[in-house]
């Protein structure tokens, strides 16, 4: 057991020597982040959730949202969140995963989200699902907005080319005054502002560093400064210009490069590190301050 904390140590240890390399990163210490969307209950990285959630917080990532996919990592992500004060849990059944839904699902949810009134809840919305009838992802997607609305929960959503139908849905439903978090947005600016009207928040990861950068800029500047947030969506979307690499897999991605996605957008943004990192932070955090939350309500 102490061996193992040794090594945690050190691992510790060269991610905040990486921080403190230059004077640039010197300064970026002092920034709070808040990483709103990730899932290190992932298989990829599950064994080393631990080292990356201390990794992150040493480099000022005060609070890391985990968002559960499936009923069977749903209890990971609560372990997560009990052992880890920075862990903001997030629970709901990912597209790719509906036909293979128990018939309990939404009941197993509601009780879960029920009983950890830290949760938010997580889902995604996606018609590119591997081949998943579009229809039976619209009935699951429609009963996890009505429950976060019906919870005064902020919800997270992963739309891909269903912006359409995804509008048509949150005006049925919404609006949102707890909050619609549109993960990893890479939408039409077109759409921001009946989405803001709803109560969107527009949250942006690696995934928006491969498009051009004339049209990620557009992408970016479309959003409300008090509407945008960070993420990692870890392990994926790993930046073009990582800061931290996974041990023993450096194709893989972890909260800590919040920090790379914070550089990219603020410069999209013509803004310093600095704003928009309290820009960005502060909108999280009220995002995530709901009634029952870890986060105190401001």
């Amino acid at each position: 057991m102490k061996e193992a904390i040794n090594i945690k140590l050190f691992y510790i240890s060269l991610a905040v020597l990486c921080i403190v390399s230059s004077e640039t990163k010197i300064r970026s210490m002092a920034m709070k982040l808040f990483d709103a969307h990730c899932h290190l209950q992932d298989q990829r990285v599950v064994d080393k959730a631990s080292l990356l959630i201390h990794i992150a917080n040493a480099a000022g990532v005060v609070y890391i949202a985990v968002d559960g996919i499936t009923e069977k990592d749903w209890h990971l992500v609560k372990e997560m969140s009990d052992e880890y004060d920075s862990v903001i849990p997030n629970f709901g059944l990912h597209p790719w995963y509906v036909e293979g839904k128990s018939r309990s699902w939404f009941d197993t949810l509601k009780e879960l989200i029920e009983a950890n009134p830290s949760a938010a809840i997580g889902l995604d919305k996606s018609p590119l699902a591997k081949g998943v009838d579009f229809g039976e992802q619209v009935e699951v997607f429609k009963k996890q907005l009505q429950l976060a609305k019906g919870l005064k929960r902020p919800a997270s959503v992963h739309c891909l080319d269903a912006f359409p139908e995804l509008l048509q849905i949150m005006k049925e439903i919404g609006p949102f005054p707890a909050g619609v978090i549109l993960h990893s947005f890479q939408g039409s600016p077109e759409v921001v502002p009946q989405l803001t009207k709803l109560g969107s928040y527009f949250s942006f990861s690696g995934h928006l560093m491969p498009l051009k950068e004339d049209k990620a800029r557009k992408i970016v500047k479309a959003v409300p400064l008090d509407r945008i947030l960070l993420e990692t969506d870890a392990p994926d979307a790993l930046p073009t210009n990582p800061i931290f690499f996974v041990p023993g897999n450096a194709t893989l991605n972890q909260p800590a490069n919040v920090h790379s996605v914070l550089i990219y957008v603020a410069s999209l943004l013509d803004l310093s590190k600095e704003e928009l990192a309290d820009i960005s932070y502060n909108n999280a955090l009220r995002v995530f301050s709901f009634q029952g939350s870890k986060i105190p309500l401001k």
